[in-house]
């Protein structure tokens, strides 16, 4: 990893396919509009058909046929494998982590080579789930594994924040085994979800020693995805689910992000990535991934929301955050980190049948923080250890 930014080929490739991508979706509105103006004798009962015809029709065909000949010419040019420039930097992943969770959805439907691939990482590195390719990654793998889920428009490498990650911190303090997933943030938390339970179950029947335990941390949408994982899990019968011990959600919109409006939640995470900040332009985009976010959508029920249990046999660990003091007023509870309100980051509702069901020893309030303080504030790191630390075997 270095601190450059080294653009590679492929970011090249994938920003120009966007701006085909962009082009052909302008010329399909502007020509539809065309076409309604055109036709004001159908009338509301009679759908004016999309397209032109005359010399209208020929002038938007040409630009389509024009803008497919440079978008298959630029594919020629540069959708040619860059190995000159496979090594990467925070800047560049802080970039395309951002704008996946905005675009991530279209990037993938569109194979752009920008869209980002789920993927388990291990000191920054990517890794191939076989057994002994895993070995000679991790040639220290434990029985115990820390899996940790970023959330929207972040990466693997934002864990480290300030110098401190939880995911090493625990490794140092309880002998886990860290990994890191690295995800689409941009496409449906329903998808990712059932992505993330086929990878773990993978990693389970892979990884070089018996799995004792893994157990998930998961920030703002990572929760969100770690539970949608749990329930794709326990439908097929997956056999890492018999190992997860404990889920620990930080920060996660179980009941959804009333806050996340206008871009609020891109311009907090890309106020945190100035290399960014040419993507705050395209902040009210949303993705499928940010309109789950913002409805507490963990399983795709056509936008309504559906609950969902935690696992069975799990320890499940709550964490919210809140700007307000200890004797902060009732205002301070409900904005919370900024951007979840407390109640929804315990999974908090007044329809019964809403509830998440964190037991209230589970459930830990964090006084004085933001959204992406969780990452690294001393007392979330201090609740991890106490909740994770192993309970003495009592002797009969």
């Amino acid at each position: 990893m270095i601190d450059k930014y080294a653009p590679r080929l492929s970011d090249l490739h994938g920003v120009a396919r966007l701006g085909v991508d962009a082009t052909t979706g302008v010329t399909d509105v502007v020509e539809a509009m065309h076409a309604a103006i055109a036709r004001p004798h159908l009338g509301v009962r009679h759908a004016a058909p999309d397209r032109t015809s005359g010399i209208a029709g020929l002038v938007y065909r040409s630009i389509r046929g024009v803008t497919g000949l440079t978008g298959a010419g630029l594919d020629a040019v540069l959708g040619r494998p860059d190995a000159a420039y496979q090594r990467s930097s925070t800047q560049r992943e802080a970039i395309v982590a951002a704008l996946n969770g905005v675009l991530g959805d279209h990037l993938a439907v569109t194979a752009n080579p920008l869209a980002i691939p789920m993927r388990l990482h291990h000191a920054g590195q990517p890794l191939t789930l076989r057994t002994d390719l895993l070995s000679e990654a991790v040639p220290d793998a434990g029985s115990r594994l820390l899996v940790l889920a970023h959330g929207l428009c972040m990466n693997d490498l934002q864990w480290t924040r300030n110098d401190h990650d939880h995911g090493a911190m625990l490794a140092e303090a309880l002998g886990y085994t860290p990994l890191y997933l690295h995800y689409n943030t941009g496409r449906s938390i329903a998808r990712n979800g059932h992505a993330f339970a086929e990878l773990l179950e993978n990693l389970h029947a892979q990884w070089p020693t018996p799995v004792d335990e893994i157990t998930i941390i998961g920030h703002s949408m990572g929760g969100l995805l770690a539970r949608s994982a749990c329930h794709h899990a326990a439908a097929h019968d997956h056999g890492w689910l018999g190992s997860l011990r404990n889920l620990v959600c930080m920060g996660s919109p179980h009941q959804g992000a009333p806050l996340e409006r206008g871009g609020r939640w891109i311009d907090l995470v890309l106020g945190a990535t100035p290399f960014a900040a040419p993507l705050a332009r395209v902040g009210k985009l949303r993705s499928a991934g940010i309109t789950d976010l913002r409805h507490g959508n963990a399983l795709s029920m056509h936008g309504r929301h559906r609950t969902v249990s935690l696992p069975k046999g799990v320890r499940c660990f709550a964490i919210a955050a809140t700007t307000g003091s200890r004797r902060g007023d009732l205002k301070d509870r409900w904005i919370g980190d900024g951007l979840v309100p407390v109640a929804s980051a315990l999974g908090h509702h007044p329809d019964p049948d809403r509830v998440t069901g964190f037991a209230k020893n589970r459930q830990w309030i964090g006084y004085g923080m933001h959204h992406l303080d969780l990452l690294d504030h001393p007392d979330v790191a201090d609740r991890l250890l106490r909740w994770l630390t192993p309970k003495p075997t009592r002797k009969n």
